[in-house]
């Protein structure tokens, strides 16, 4: 990892002094540089927060009332909800995710970034603990507090961009994108088991606790350790902070749009933004039937116990974890060696973590066996974790400027399949009594998630583009024509004409420069006839004198 250890510049001046924790503890983590602390931390906020969408997922098959007559099993629970609940509780979290998406890139742009992502994640936390006293209430009040808990979580993925816009240099861009992004899939694979274990050990209630404790934590940490730009941090190293700065150039100091300046037409009529929008949408709706329906796909399909069927369901996401990084590596690694260009690098990522994922859902819809519908499962997931380093990261390269709103942009037009998948799924899984309408729904289940693949891919590969697009950048401010040397006008030159027109310019026209004063004419030594104010006098080179000797002294 090239860290400036070459650059001798010194810190930028305008950094604040410590604060009074920082006279204490110093705010960094030992052998790791500052964006690389930022990358972790991230990481652990979103793992968090999808922790806590596995919560639900697992305390409502403790929840619900399950009846499984061809195993003659039959369990008393709480509630004893119907499809159209369940269905409206899954789906709510999304109404509330949609909203706030493009809102969060402006704020992105307008407020410290850093501060809109913490205070997301804390304040979902705080809702994620009340959920289980809404239970109590009424399906009513988890739905309100599922929507509060979505529209805070909205501008998590704009705000991540807006802190990579000034803490992620172009060439590790990649690579400090899916480490924060990884933690999506680590919130899943520890959050699944997790979840199970205190559902089935303690009660369904502790998992919503668990993890609003944790997020407080993590965010007195994101506090202490996390700051707007590298240039705001009080112990970043100079090396580090010089060569962030420089290789962002000034883009990362430029000011961020306001709505009515931000190029909308171009976003509406620009190719790679649709494709992007299309391979979000395909991953969310993937993703979303994972997250959701896993558990109960192993748990009626295979009949596995809720602690069995969250470790299993685990396994797939554990994998893709540790390949997120790993294709963020390999994706920096053919950039910055010019193997590949940004574009095909987006193009073979996306296309080819999607396309494995889809041939390995069509096998899972034929699959029999526990054991091997777990394998093909794991294969396929973790392999689409590879797309992440395509369609997640492309935003900063076609529009730096603009990918926080791009991000939000995408990301909420993707909600929507968050949004219908629970619907769709619910609606194609009802007969979860009779095991041979089970089997036949949950196989077109993954069908239609493969089709869903297959749509992505085809787009992404005719329209991606890797390449920085002619309206990501404002137009520089016009500058008048320095005239060239060789052409400057001389004295014995016919002087150029003035600008015609006598009108007075208009706003933002360049004005005529005055008139010029005419070339002095050709000298003639005692000329009477020239102009008084062109006359020049002939020197005269004074009289010779007599050459003397020098006295002893040196004197004459």
């Amino acid at each position: 990892m090239y860290d400036g250890e070459d650059l001798e510049t010194p810190p930028s001046p305008d950094r604040p002094p410590p604060r009074q924790i920082d006279k204490y503890v110093r705010p960094e983590c030992p052998c790791l540089s500052a964006r690389y602390t930022v990358a972790l931390l991230a990481c652990f906020g979103f793992s968090i927060m999808f922790g806590m969408r596995c919560n639900m997922s697992m305390a409502k098959l403790k929840m619900v009332g399950k009846h499984n007559e061809s195993a003659g099993e039959h369990t008393e629970t709480p509630f004893n909800w119907t499809v159209e609940v369940e269905s409206s509780i899954d789906s709510s979290y999304f109404a509330g995710y949609l909203i706030t998406q493009v809102p969060g890139g402006f704020f992105a742009s307008m407020y410290p970034a850093n501060k809109i992502f913490g205070a997301a994640i804390v304040a979902s936390c705080l809702f994620n603990m009340a959920i289980p006293g809404a239970m109590s209430i009424g399906p009513a009040a988890v739905v309100m507090l599922k929507v509060a808990q979505g529209f805070v979580e909205g501008v998590t993925y704009p705000s991540c961009h807006g802190i990579w816009r000034v803490w992620a240099p172009p060439l590790e861009r990649s690579r400090l994108a899916t480490l924060a992004f990884c933690g999506t899939y680590a919130g899943i694979v520890i959050g699944m088991p997790l979840s199970g274990l205190l559902t089935d050990f303690i009660s369904w209630q502790t998992p919503f606790y668990f993890y609003g404790v944790s997020g407080v934590i993590w965010y007195f940490a994101w506090l202490w350790l996390v700051f707007e730009k590298p240039s705001k941090h009080p112990s970043i190293s100079g090396k580090e902070l010089t060569y962030i700065e420089q290789s962002l150039g000034t883009a990362a100091q430029a000011a961020m749009p306001g709505f009515w300046n931000t190029p909308w037409k171009a976003f509406a009529t620009s190719p790679p933004v649709y494709a992007i929008i299309v391979a979000n949408f395909c991953r969310t709706w993937n993703f979303c039937l994972l997250v959701i329906f896993q558990s109960a796909y192993f748990s009626t399909r295979f009949n596995m116990k809720i602690t069995e069927s969250g470790f299993v369901g685990a396994i797939p996401h554990l994998i893709m974890t540790s390949l997120v990084p790993i294709g963020g590596m390999m994706a920096d690694y053919l950039r910055k060696n010019n193997i590949m260009s940004t574009t095909n690098v987006r193009k073979l990522f996306n296309c080819g973590g999607f396309g494995l994922e889809a041939f390995f859902f069509v096998l899972t819809a034929y699959a029999d066996n526990k054991y091997v519908a777990t394998i093909e499962l794991t294969l396929g997931v973790a392999c689409s974790g590879f797309a992440i380093s395509g369609y997640n990261v492309n935003h900063l390269d076609i529009a730096p400027r603009y990918a926080s709103i791009l991000m939000g942009l995408s990301n909420g037009i993707g909600t929507i399949a968050g949004f219908i998948v629970p619907i769709v799924i619910d609606y194609m899984t009802q007969d979860k009594e009779n095991l041979e309408k089970a089997i036949t729904e949950w196989r077109a289940v993954f069908l239609v998630g493969a089709t869903v693949h297959f749509i992505g891919i085809t787009f992404y590969a005719i329209f991606a583009s890797g390449e920085l697009q002619p309206w990501a950048e404002p137009t520089p401010p016009y500058e008048s024509p320095m005239k060239s040397l060789d052409n400057e006008t001389t004295f014995t030159q016919e002087p150029s004409a003035p600008l015609k027109g006598t009108d007075a310019p208009a706003y933002g026209a360049i004005a005529a420069p005055p008139p010029r004063p005419p070339a002095p004419q050709e000298h003639v030594p005692n000329n009477p006839f020239v102009s008084g104010a062109f006359y020049q006098a002939e020197p005269v080179q004074p009289p010779a004198q007599e050459y003397q000797e020098p006295s002893e002294d040196g004197t004459y």
